[in-house]
């Protein structure tokens, strides 16, 4: 996917046309990455995970103040560097998000605790169209009217509608469920990428202005959350496995959420950031789960 999307945005921007049909459509295309979601969550695995409601309730809420205070203090200096406002609230936005789907498959690959991830992907996920916009208009306000009530109803109707109805979906499949599963995080897949590509498109007469502190912002932002999150699993207590997911889940956010809220309420610039926080973090995640993958294999006793 990390391939993909580099490939997508680059396709996008050398020939912004081709992306430019799905102006009408990406918050359709976000729809359906929640659809997917809602097909392949296991009720055995969310279960499982939340019967330690503790750990997740520890994982949300550093999820949504980690974040959203590093996106924010990303946009206070960019505005201090002169950054168009609007461009910086895009970092907020991104801030503001819940964790990315894509951190379920990257946990499951790094080795880290697939039900927790998964559970907090769902509860984060679910209080999103409460607390995305609520932090939005509270952080970013300072930079922008934040239209909340338009923003919480997107959010309702391409994250806790689509979801619920995957849900509903899986419990009828039957026999065709197995298949469901294996097509529906490659739609998701597609969805994502689109979406990413749409916003450099959209972009396009911007992106060869983009300050580098941007640039290097977003790759902070990523790494930053990374860090941050398997600190503060190091200070809950959390094991070796816990603390891989706190990071990933921390460091990955739902960027496609972000792009498709800035796309829609706000102006294109805002997106930016969303998509190109959506191509790094995918890369290093992929980078952070080869090493780990290296590095369990070197502890593994020979024999």
């Amino acid at each position: 996917m990390a391939l993909l999307t580099l490939a997508g945005a680059v396709a996008a921007y050398v020939y912004p046309p081709a992306f430019m049909v799905f102006r009408d459509y990406f918050l359709w295309c976000f729809a359906s990455t929640m659809f997917a979601l809602g097909v392949v969550l296991k009720p055995e695995e969310a279960r499982s995970a939340l019967s330690r409601p503790s750990r997740i309730g520890l994982g949300v809420l550093t999820q949504f103040t980690i974040m959203p205070l590093l996106g924010f203090a990303a946009a206070t200096l960019c505005v201090w560097q002169g950054v168009d406002p609007a461009l910086a609230l895009g970092f907020i936005i991104v801030g503001c998000a819940p964790g990315a789907m894509a951190s379920n498959v990257i946990t499951y690959l790094a080795g880290g605790a697939v039900a927790f991830s998964i559970a907090m992907t769902m509860i984060a996920t679910m209080l999103a169209p409460l607390l995305t916009p609520m932090m939005v208009e509270l952080l970013g306000s300072a930079y922008m009217d934040i239209p909340f009530w338009p923003m919480m109803q997107t959010i309702l109707l391409t994250v806790a509608l689509p979801l619920l109805l995957g849900m509903a979906l899986r419990t009828r499949l039957g026999s065709q469920r197995l298949r469901a599963e294996q097509i529906a995080p490659g739609i998701a897949s597609l969805a994502i990428i689109i979406i990413c590509s749409y916003a450099v498109a959209a972009n396009h007469d911007r992106i060869a202005d983009t300050p580098a502190l941007v640039v290097v912002l977003v790759i902070l932002l990523n790494s930053l959350g990374y860090l941050l999150g398997w600190l503060a699993a190091t200070l809950y207590g959390f094991d070796h496995r816990y603390k891989i997911t706190l990071a990933i889940e921390i460091g990955m956010q739902n960027a496609g959420l972000g792009v498709a809220l800035a796309l829609k309420h706000f102006q294109p610039e805002t997106a930016l950031p969303g998509a190109l926080f959506a191509v790094w973090c995918i890369i290093t995640a992929a980078g952070m789960t080869r090493w780990l993958h290296r590095s369990g294999a070197r502890a593994q006793p020979a024999g």
